[in-house]
């Protein structure tokens, strides 16, 4: 089995590396494909402002940020600087793409996986138990509120907590630390004062996923349950317990490992929409800015980054199914 799995990695290595060079010139062409550059914004800005640019100043910022070479010089330009860890300089915030990054990525992550751990420490024995007690009232319950979950958007429930606790506290529950803390260096104060707001975002981001990921893991465990295998293993004299984690659960659980391509690339952005109405400092923020004002080198590498992420999640999850269940066929 050994040299097949290694064999199917190879080959699903190779197709991934294939994947991404078509991406990154599809995202470069959609990126630019607006009509007018970071400039064209820039100028508007300023003439809304009262300030005129001259055709020799236009010419001038042109040549500076590269946007006068044809559209595949800059291309190779970003992709080979990209390669070599350079993701070029923001026209917005006059800085290199990579120091935007590492300032909101420790934060990104930190709450992407935060919400990940929740939304399954949650979801996944809530689903189990719903299944094994089909037709409860906790299983009516779970449906209900399953239903509700997965129909609020996020940004909306994270309106209405802001909603409540203003009203009622009269407290802001946006951002992720107290006000005068934000600029304050890193200490034992700052740190309990970031995990006292972090429940908020954890909550409002990992209900819907949660309730998903509850739907997910109780239909397919109640589909498992049901198979003439589960007969034959209680017949054989296995206690329930054991017979439900050694066979039906595990098999339940491979929509939620194939869903892993989707997991990598939501931890390095966040819940964008989310983050924008809680004032969160994470990366989903940056990108929507970036689209806004066509700020391509920026937006560029986090839609490649995000790509990629996407790609290689994808990548690691065929290889846990086809590890995880001997029914896929590696070839």
């Amino acid at each position: 089995m050994a040299p097949l799995l290694l064999d199917f990695a190879l080959r699903r290595f190779g197709y991934m590396l294939c994947v991404l060079a078509v991406l990154s010139l599809v995202i470069f062409f959609i990126i630019q494909l607006p009509p007018g550059d970071y400039l064209t914004s820039y100028v508007m800005q300023l003439r809304l402002s009262g300030q005129e640019v001259s055709d020799a100043e236009l010419a001038a910022l042109e040549r500076q940020y590269g946007l006068d070479r044809p559209f595949m010089s800059q291309y190779f330009k970003w992709i080979t600087n990209w390669l070599r860890g350079d993701l070029g300089r923001s026209f917005q915030w006059n800085r290199p793409v990579r120091d935007l990054l590492a300032e909101r990525l420790p934060i990104t992550i930190l709450i992407s996986l935060s919400t990940l751990v929740f939304t399954y420490a949650v979801a996944i024995p809530i689903g189990i138990y719903s299944a094994t007690h089909q037709y409860s009232f906790f299983d009516y319950a779970v449906t209900i509120l399953g239903f509700i979950g997965v129909s609020v958007p996020g940004f909306l429930l994270a309106m209405l907590v802001m909603f409540f606790f203003h009203r009622v506290f009269g407290v802001s529950v946006g951002g992720l630390f107290s006000p005068e803390l934000v600029d304050a260096p890193w200490s034992f104060a700052k740190a309990i004062d970031l995990i006292n707001h972090l429940w908020i975002p954890i909550i409002v981001i990992g209900l819907s996923g949660t309730a998903g990921v509850i739907r997910v893991m109780r239909g397919c465990l109640l589909d498992e349950l049901n198979k003439p295998y589960v007969d034959t293993a209680r017949s054989k004299g296995l206690t329930e317990n054991v017979l439900l984690f050694k066979y039906p659960v595990r098999i339940a659980l491979n929509p939620i490992i194939s869903t892993i391509g989707w997991i990598l690339p939501g931890i390095f952005s966040g819940q964008t929409i989310v983050a924008v109405v809680l004032n969160l400092p994470t990366v989903g923020p940056l990108l929507l800015n970036s689209l806004m004002f066509q700020d391509m080198y920026l937006a560029g590498s986090i839609v490649m980054i995000l790509s990629t992420l996407t790609v290689l999640g994808t990548f690691i999850s065929d290889l846990l199914l086809a590890y995880a269940d001997p029914r896929i066929r590696y070839d």
